[in-house]
């Protein structure tokens, strides 16, 4: 029994001896075959690379956008070419047997100053483009109007003049002349009214007179305007109505400050608000953006009992933009120059865009805000 009993205990050990090595091999096997599949998959690899997807082009910079903004308006034109288009300055009753006129309003800029006995009178500037279908009356020029004018290289829209203006405008190089009496084909006199308040012109043949007296370019540069990021004078002054006592109250001014079109509602002090109307009779208040009492001297024209505003000079200037009084001043050098405007400190004054309505107040005479 005993001899059994240890040949069994020697059976179990070589059974679970080779037990144990029949597992083992095939685990070993199992190995080596999982290390060589991976070998396999690892060759594979190296030899066949995975080829990597070319980066897309950079998309190219877009063109960028460029803006062109008019000299005399600060307001955006469609092109560079429109930067100097021919300019206009016309010259507009306002007796009221004038009234409404006609074109005013579309004006980039307009200088009001006294003609004669106390009547005042306008010259409206525009470049090609602007110009009204209807533009009047038309009357004659003076010699301040004409120093205003030059810098614009704009032709001249008159009907006659003082001699003192007319032998500027003629004899002087660099001015433009289109007076009514060598161009009759430019006016034509509109029915409905007497003369001498009905001479008118228009867009079509004063675009025409440009082409045929070669009026081309006007290159100026204007007010400096808020425009690319640059920011307008501003004040703390508040100023919501003016009143220019220019003469009487016939031609005495006042104005309204409008918050929603950030404009000046003009009135005359005679009683109600100073109208434009366009060739389809629609009737518009005027309504400039900004609005300048210039405070000017006068000195005595030969011819008559006339005057002459003081257009070459410095002087003081009340300055009315975005609802607000900025004091300072005014200054033209000669009739080559530029009209200039600053503030108290000696700067620029710096405009909104839109029209700029410029009147040249008497100094003896009152202007007023609040």
């Amino acid at each position: 029994m005993r001899i059994k009993h240890q040949e069994s205990e020697g059976l179990r050990g070589w059974m679970a001896k080779h037990v144990f090595l029949l597992i083992l091999i095939p685990c070993s096997i199992l190995i080596l075959a999982s290390g060589v599949t991976s070998a396999l998959i690892l060759i594979d690899m190296i030899e066949e690379p995975v080829a990597e997807e070319p980066e897309p082009e950079p998309d190219p910079d877009p063109e960028p956008i460029v803006k062109y903004f008019s000299h005399l308006t600060g307001l955006e034109v469609e092109n560079k070419e429109a930067l100097n288009r021919p300019a206009t300055c016309v010259m507009i009753e306002n007796a009221p047997e004038a009234r409404p006129q006609s074109g005013v309003r579309n004006a980039g800029i307009v200088y009001e100053a006294i003609a004669e006995g106390g009547i005042t009178r306008f010259m409206t500037v525009y470049q090609e483009g602007e110009l009204p279908d209807l533009i009047g009356p038309v009357r004659s020029v003076r010699l301040y109007y004409a120093q205003w004018a030059k810098i614009y290289q704009c032709g001249i829209a008159h009907w006659g003049g003082a001699d003192d203006a007319l032998n500027l405008i003629r004899y002087t190089a660099g001015f433009r002349d289109a007076d009514q009496f060598f161009n009759p084909s430019a006016y034509w006199r509109l029915a409905g009214r007497a003369a001498p308040h009905n001479g008118y012109t228009n867009a079509e043949r004063q675009k025409a007179l440009n082409a045929s007296r070669g009026f081309g370019a006007s290159e100026f540069v204007g007010f400096p305007r808020a425009i690319a990021g640059k920011l307008p004078t501003r004040s703390e002054v508040k100023a919501t109505t003016i009143s220019m006592k220019i003469s009487s109250a016939l031609f005495s001014v006042n104005y309204a400050y409008d918050a929603v079109s950030n404009s000046y509602l003009r009135a005359h002090d005679s009683g109600g608000a100073h109208m434009d109307r366009d060739v389809s009779d629609v009737r518009t208040q005027n309504a400039p953006k900004v609005v300048i009492a210039m405070m000017v001297g006068e000195v005595a024209r030969g011819g008559g009992p006339y005057i002459n505003a003081v257009a070459i000079d410095t002087g003081v200037a009340h300055i009315f933009q975005n609802g607000e009084y900025i004091a300072g001043s005014w200054t033209k050098s000669s009739v080559d120059t530029e009209l200039e405007f600053h503030d108290g400190a000696g700067k620029p004054i710096v405009f909104i865009p839109g029209q700029i309505w410029i009147s040249a107040v008497p100094k003896t005479k009152a202007v007023s805000w609040q």
